[in-house]
């Protein structure tokens, strides 16, 4: 190439080392042509701190993203075989003896309808009750099990009991009581016994139900309780337990006679009927009017469940479309978010959403999808954040925190420094990509030089 030809590539050259060429950004520290003054600082360990120093709270998701429907879990009903019925004899005779099974010995399970009493120590060390709901039986202040299984108990919310024993319930009360911030001191008792009953008929004085309570109940206890037996001749009378579907006798003699057929234990749904003879009609149609009850009461509580599960489905629609409007007016950027913004030699320059609810770091914007840090043209010795003061006086004054990732252990440093509303992330090009660039745009005037020349 003659001297004539090359004065063209050497004039670019020069006009380029110039600035005329080209520009590019930079962050350099002093006064800038607009006034701004600014201060560069290496980002270290210590200067991390005093960055995140500067107050910030994170915006929230609205409460339709921390509500839950609280749908009520549904029941499971044991598919367990049934022994056909015992039919005893019809005719006068010898009345055998038919005992049912010992039942299994455990503390007895908190059940719909069941009264529990709260009770925390005051300031002056005196039993406080907490205010709750009153029981239909009384005016004595306690919590009803609802027919979800839980109690409501204020400024602390819904505590499944249902199906527990007392100590559960207690573990599962003091636990609610810590999420909630109040003390766990506390004492609980059942104060009525309704959710589990036997009930006693026939030749009794006074036939009744019996709730089972926290002492196992003895088929002496329900007689007692039913008035003590209403006979004339012992000889035919007999005791009958229905449970599950089977019949069960035991003569009246017999019962006076051994102690242990008066400690035979009874269980929930038990229906005791002390018949006087050989005819069953009478203790058939007190079965069946039992049954019948029992049936009613499922069936009422079957409606309440369904009512319940139909308002948690309609109370979980109402908050997925309440979340999903606000996902909309998100994505039509219609909700008041704040952003930080990426500049210089990323993937994307565009503003960076800051998170709802928590707070984002350096290395978030540096290695988000919709940016990221783009290693092959970025200078890593320049990475800068740059922050203006919060206060209207210093709004001159800007700060520029450097990140030199020559090091790729100062990368840890990307990940600790918070960023805050309007923070710029801005990264430097590399020298070779700024001359590259240079060539680019100069390079079809050169040759343009170097032809007519030739010409």
């Amino acid at each position: 190439m003659t001297l004539k030809n090359f004065l063209p590539f050497v004039a670019a050259l020069f006009l380029s080392s110039c600035g005329i060429a080209y520009h590019s950004s930079s962050v350099s520290p002093g006064v800038t042509s607009s006034g701004s003054k600014v201060r560069v600082i290496p980002l270290t360990a210590e200067s991390v701190l005093v960055a995140n120093r500067s107050a910030y709270t994170p915006k929230q998701l609205p409460d339709a993203f921390f509500a839950s429907a609280g749908a009520p879990a549904g029941l499971r009903v044991p598919n367990a075989a049934v022994e056909p019925a015992y039919r005893p004899e019809t005719r006068p005779g010898h009345v055998a003896t038919r005992l049912p099974p010992a039942p299994a010995q455990t503390p007895y399970r908190i059940g719909v309808a069941d009264t529990l009493l709260l009770a925390t120590p005051s300031a002056s060390s005196s039993v406080e009750q907490l205010s709750g709901l009153l029981a239909a039986q009384n005016r004595r202040q306690g919590y009803s099990v609802q027919d979800d299984g839980s109690i409501s108990i204020p400024d602390v919310g819904r505590v499944l009991v249902a199906g527990k024993s007392l100590e559960e319930a207690e573990s599962a009360v003091f636990n609610s009581l810590v999420e909630a911030g109040i003390n766990p001191a506390f004492s609980l008792e059942i104060s009525e016994f309704n959710s589990q009953r036997v009930s006693v008929g026939g030749a009794v004085n006074n036939p009744t139900v019996v709730p089972l309570t926290l002492s196992p109940l003895k088929l002496n206890q329900a007689v007692n309780a039913a008035g003590g037996f209403s006979l004339s001749d012992l000889d035919y009378a007999s005791i009958r337990i229905y449970r599950d579907g089977t019949l069960y006798q035991i003569p009246v003699k017999e019962y006076y006679s051994k102690g242990s057929l008066q400690n035979t234990l009874l269980v929930d749904g038990d229906s005791v009927f002390v018949d006087t003879d050989f005819d069953l009609d009478k203790a058939t149609l007190y079965f069946e009017q039992q049954i019948k009850l029992t049936e009613f009461r499922q069936s009422a509580r079957n409606t309440a469940l369904s009512e319940l599960e139909l308002e948690a489905d309609l109370r979980r629609a109402e908050l997925a479309e309440r979340r999903s409007n606000f996902e909309d007016r998100v994505a039509l950027d219609a909700v008041e978010r704040d952003y930080a913004y990426v500049l210089g030699e990323v993937g994307r320059q565009s503003r960076f959403p800051l998170p709802f609810g928590h707070k984002a770091t350096l290395a978030d914007a540096l290695y988000s999808e919709a940016t990221g840090y783009s290693n092959r043209t970025g200078d890593p010795r320049h990475i800068y954040v740059l922050r203006s003061s919060n206060d209207p006086a210093g709004f001159s004054g800007m700060t520029a925190w450097n990140l030199d990732a020559r090091n790729a252990a100062n990368f840890i440093l990307a990940t600790r420094l918070e960023l805050r509303p309007n923070d710029v992330v801005f990264i430097a090009e590399q020298p070779v990509t700024k001359w590259n660039r240079v060539f680019t745009q100069l390079g079809p005037s050169i040759l343009s030089s170097s032809v007519a020349a030739v010409n």
